[in-house]
């Protein structure tokens, strides 16, 4: 007796000392360490200053206006398109608050002062005023110079505030085209890519809260709640679609965490996506088939938003869903060994969702 007793009391040893090492690395495979910043760093610096291939994204209105990327955009002219530029910026910028002794870090600083001068943002603000583009990255690019501009504001140094000083008249232009537009939105654009409403306004609304800007943050509580607070039963079966980075179910969700009281969220998500209470509740990552597919790679990018989206709502209330932040760590798992490759088509832009994924879900 005493021997089968022993047996098993070292089989359980064995056991769980395996099991051990398995739930660290998964653990830290999640973090954004100095090493792993360094490593997601080489991807903007890659292309912040390379200005083809590209995308201009533009409409014309004559002949005249047929001009290269750097002409037309000379701040924000890399990184194959304005917004991916935008929000590579704004992933340096993150990295340097969060690690002063990244590797590169001087080359960020002279990429950062030369791109984002006073004079390459006039004529960033002087592109929207060209006939037929003042719609131009309508809401996506412009949700993406808020977040920059609030890292800026954020970030303790005296390199940050002369770039917030200088990106300034792009930042106030971006709040004006938000006040002027969203009441003119009579319905929200709920797809799975760039004009996705709620994820323009979950990213505004934090530009919005940080620096106090009371007409802004003010008019997004309320277009959100016009737009989303009778939702209910989002159809999470549906995702994702074949070309998604953000997830509509969860991006709604995102945005009205934000501006909902708590008692008020908890009735508005319990309609909404009720089988996320559930602790047996499973979601498993978008597969990408093919990652030079510039299309097919966005999946890449689904499973990164997902997870800052759950990494938020697990953090506002742990107690009922911090059991979901096992499922965001598998969607990071998934993409993130994948993304720092040879194919263009996601690194010009999937280290800024990488980063701000595990910002997010810093714990």
């Amino acid at each position: 007796m005493q021997k089968t007793i022993l047996y098993f009391t070292c089989l359980s040893m064995i056991f769980f000392s395996c099991q051990k090492p398995e739930k660290q690395d998964s653990v830290s495979s999640v973090q954004l360490t100095l090493e792993e910043a360094n490593r997601l760093a080489k991807m903007p610096l890659h292309c912040l200053q390379v200005e083809y291939p590209n995308k201009l994204n533009q409409t014309l209105a004559s002949e005249d206006y047929l001009k290269g990327p750097k002409e037309l955009h000379p701040a924000f002219y890399g990184c194959f398109d304005w917004h991916s530029s935008v929000h590579g910026h704004w992933m340096l910028v993150s990295l340097l608050r969060q690690f002063p002794d990244l590797d590169n870090k001087d080359e960020i600083k002279k990429i950062l002062l030369e791109n984002i001068s006073y004079q390459n943002i006039l004529a960033e603000v002087n592109y929207f005023f060209q006939p037929q583009n003042s719609s131009f990255e309508r809401t996506y690019g412009w949700a993406w110079v808020l977040k920059l501009a609030e890292e800026l504001y954020l970030w303790d140094d005296p390199l940050a505030k002369k770039l917030e000083q200088n990106l300034q008249p792009l930042t106030d232009l971006m709040v004006k085209k938000y006040i002027d537009f969203l009441p003119k939105l009579n319905y929200p654009i709920r797809v799975g890519e760039h004009s996705n409403i709620a994820f323009g306004l979950s990213l505004a609304y934090d530009y919005a809260e940080t620096l106090n800007e009371k007409e802004l943050s003010g008019m997004i509580r309320q277009r959100a709640k016009d737009w989303f607070m009778d939702d209910q039963n989002c159809p999470l079966d549906w995702e994702p679609s074949g070309y998604d980075f953000l997830s509509p179910c969860f991006q709604e969700l995102d945005v009205m965490r934000k501006v909902l009281e708590k008692e008020e969220f908890d009735n508005w998500i319990t309609k909404f996506m009720p089988e996320l209470k559930n602790r047996d509740f499973q979601l498993a990552p978008g597969e990408v088939s093919d990652r030079t597919d510039g299309k097919l790679v966005h999946l890449d990018g689904l499973n990164f938003s997902r997870a800052w989206c759950i990494y938020g709502l697990a953090k506002a209330y742990p107690h009922q869903y911090g059991h979901l932040n096992a499922i965001a760590d598998a969607h990071i798992r998934y993409s993130l060994p994948s993304i720092v490759d040879d194919n263009y088509e996601g690194t010009h832009w999937l280290g800024s969702f990488a980063v701000y994924a595990l910002q997010q879900g810093a714990r």
